[in-house]
């Protein structure tokens, strides 16, 4: 793309395989801000294919988008490094409790018990109980 093409709103969804529906959304949250052509149609340029792409890789992130509105609100996202710890951290946890469903899968798919026979499954059953 040269610098001075601009695409249409559907252009740009199709180009990242988006409904235009959720461009104008974006738009409404305030993550995304077309240039205007005349008659009102938006327009959007080379920074605006950046802008997407950033949005799209915040999201596989696991950022909200108001998160993502915070984090691209400045002109450096690591100007919130608090936000970034925290998601961080929310991130490990999420691995933490992936590798532990992974483990619980692994071990049933080799074990020869049923759940109901399996010390290892009745152990992991049990730590979910809460105590009274």
């Amino acid at each position: 793309m040269k610098s001075s093409e601009e695409l249409a709103i559907g252009e740009l969804a199709e180009r990242f395989g988006l409904a235009a529906h959720v461009l104008r959304h974006w738009e409404s949250m305030g993550l995304l801000e077309p240039a205007r052509r005349t008659g009102g149609r938006r327009a959007y340029g080379r920074a605006d294919l950046e802008r997407v792409a950033l949005i799209l890789m915040g999201k596989e992130a696991g950022f909200t988008l108001r998160e993502l509105r915070v984090l691209l609100s400045g002109a450096n996202p690591m100007e919130h490094r608090d936000l970034l710890r925290h998601h961080v951290q929310e991130l490990e946890r999420r691995i933490s409790r992936a590798r532990a469903a992974r483990d619980l899968i692994e071990h049933a798919l080799a074990c020869p018990y049923s759940f109901a026979e399996c010390e290892h499954a009745r152990e992991q059953i049990a730590a979910r109980i809460p105590t009274a």
